[in-house]
């Protein structure tokens, strides 16, 4: 959770003028956490919204105020059962602030801290807390102190190779793209692979000889091999077994399961080497369509927190 910068970017690029709303603090329930944004920005039919705070009516109530809003910055507190009927007991306090380009140009460094009202002087517990940050190396967590909100500029840490635009890659990139975390580079052998609109946040890269890109992938990604090539796939297998990461996952059926794992083998790959490479991905129960494989695949990682997890293995 984080200022998600790159996102107000786009959408100021494309729209002008985008307001910012901020779940600043919560007593007691509420449907998101503190640190949760949407973007909101007119639209001649309506209004143009990315993200979402959560919560039904509390969040059709702060679409149609920061439609209406002029103010630089707004501070709101919203008690979500007896304001807005809603069944959560708790309340929250949402922070709506207008950016265009000229705004978000003095937007800088790893934590965003800035005054929630009026234009006042940084208090001496904040100047604390970003000072502990600095110090410690460790981003503080979105929160409003003393009238000012603080928030890490969001980083996504989980990098995602995803190695083919087919069908099913094509999938996998609409689902896991929107998730708050990943980080995805996308490679296939050429640019016209690609579809024309490519998810924001997304990395597309052509290769004509994708494998060999294997040796630039971060030792902590994780890589979903669906190439077009069952040879591009075994030469990516190969590759990713000299090199480190965190998950390497094949899609495929049990004949090319047997098949991929003699082939390593023969490669010169041991069997406990092999057996990190998990074959088939996906929940074979939902079915092939490229939406239920790329659904399936999305759940594991998202149950697993940092890694795939599959009992069918190349060296089973």
């Amino acid at each position: 959770m984080g200022f998600d910068l790159d996102a107000l970017r786009a959408a100021v690029a494309a729209h002008g003028r985008v307001t910012r709303v901020v779940i600043a603090e919560v007593r007691g329930s509420s449907p998101r956490e503190v640190g949760t944004a949407m973007l909101v920005w007119p639209e001649p039919d309506g209004v143009g919204q990315s993200g979402t705070i959560g919560g039904g009516t509390l969040e059709h109530a702060a679409t149609g105020a920061a439609r209406r809003q002029r103010a630089a910055r707004v501070l709101s507190r919203h008690a979500l059962g007896p304001d807005l009927g809603q069944c959560c007991g708790g309340a929250v306090t949402l922070l709506s602030e207008v950016f265009d380009a000229g705004t978000l140009a003095v937007l800088d460094g790893e934590v965003i801290a800035r005054p929630a009202g009026g234009d006042t002087a940084m208090p001496l517990a904040v100047r604390r807390l970003l000072a502990a940050a600095r110090a410690q190396g460790v981003p503080p967590e979105p929160q409003l102190v003393e009238g000012w909100m603080v928030e890490p500029v969001h980083r996504p840490a989980r990098p995602v190779w995803i190695w083919g635009a087919g069908h099913v890659g094509r999938a996998l990139v609409d689902v896991l793209a929107p998730l708050p975390d990943m980080a995805i580079t996308w490679v296939d052998t050429g640019a016209e692979r690609f579809p024309a609109a490519v998810p924001a946040g997304v990395t597309t890269v052509p290769a004509a000889d994708p494998a060999r890109l294997v040796a630039h992938a971060p030792a902590d990604a994780e890589h979903l091999v669906l190439t077009y090539s069952h040879a591009l796939d075994l030469e990516i297998c190969n590759r990713l077994l000299g090199h480190e990461f965190a998950f390497a996952g094949l899609i495929g059926s049990a004949t090319k399961r047997a098949r991929f794992r003699s082939r390593l083998a023969a490669l010169g790959h041991g069997p406990e080497r092999i057996a990190r490479i998990t074959c088939p991905i996906g929940d074979p129960t939902l079915g092939k369509h490229p939406q239920m494989i790329a659904v399936g695949v999305a759940a594991q990682m998202l149950r697993s927190g940092r890694h795939i997890s599959n009992d069918k293995e190349l060296s089973a």
